[in-house]
């Protein structure tokens, strides 16, 4: 089946068109909408063409970890839930649902967005956490980039609950928003034979040879990079993909 679809794919791709009509570095339509939900501190739905995600960050007191004591803590959690697509199960996070996580988080992290210094209450004992929970409610190609926009989004919109030292008061929200120093963005360039492309769809995803996701800041600066897919890449197509992936990034930082 796999393979009779590559073939068609390929018999688009040979005519310089996607299988949806879309161009090699042409996304589908993005919209990010926020404040999705009144029960997080920081929240955002995101749709790239049918695929819909919604991710929420929410705020707590913990103890830092042993390695970062005067730092906040920060975790990215992803449910694929089965309502979004056949493929997805119940159960216990899978292989997908985990990369998304830590790819997520890896963007977050090693662009330094979130000034995790100032999440600091006491070191050594009292840091806020910042918990950010995806959820894909139509899984239609690209969750990676969709996962990450939203995730940015509601962290952009987060703001602090109020906190009295002993206990923090979910009911009242204060207008303090959360310090973020940069706003990075995933783009996924994928490679089907001699081609590169942005936004798959599910049928190209499918049948892809491999993948390249990097993270970018606002300032155009690469800040993580994760390979997917079984073929190997050459130094050659990888800097193809990282141009293509940079050139795309300025359009997803605009939405946001």
């Amino acid at each position: 089946m796999n393979e009779l679809l590559r073939a068609n794919i390929l018999k688009w791709f040979g005519k310089g068109m996607r299988y949806d009509g879309r161009a090699f570095g042409e996304f589908r339509p993005v919209s990010i909408e926020l404040g999705v939900t009144k029960n997080a501190e920081g929240s955002a739905r995101v749709r790239i063409g049918d695929t819909e995600v919604i991710a929420g960050v929410k705020m707590a007191v913990e103890k830092p970890y042993n390695d970062t004591p005067a730092d906040g803590n920060l975790m990215v959690n992803a449910e694929l839930l089965p309502l979004s697509s056949p493929d997805f199960e119940a159960g216990p996070p899978g292989e997908e649902s985990i990369e998304i996580a830590r790819v997520v988080d890896r963007g977050v992290r090693e662009s330094k967005a979130i000034d995790t210094a100032k999440l600091c209450i006491e070191p050594g004992e009292k840091v806020w956490a910042v918990m950010v929970d995806i959820c894909t409610i139509n899984a239609a190609g690209n969750l990676l980039d969709a996962a990450a926009l939203a995730a940015m989004a509601a962290l952009r919109s987060t703001k602090f609950p109020a906190y009295n030292g002993k206990a923090v008061d979910y009911e009242h929200p204060t207008n303090n928003k959360l310090p973020m120093l940069r706003i990075p963005v995933l783009v996924t360039v994928t490679k089907l034979d001699e081609h590169f492309f942005v936004d798959p769809l599910i049928e190209e995803e499918k049948v892809a040879d491999a993948r390249l996701t990097v993270a970018i800041t606002e300032a155009g600066q690469i800040c993580a990079m994760q390979k997917g897919g079984d073929s190997p890449l050459s130094i050659d197509d990888i800097g193809r993909m990282v141009d293509l992936a940079a050139a795309k990034a300025k359009e997803l930082h605009k939405k946001l």
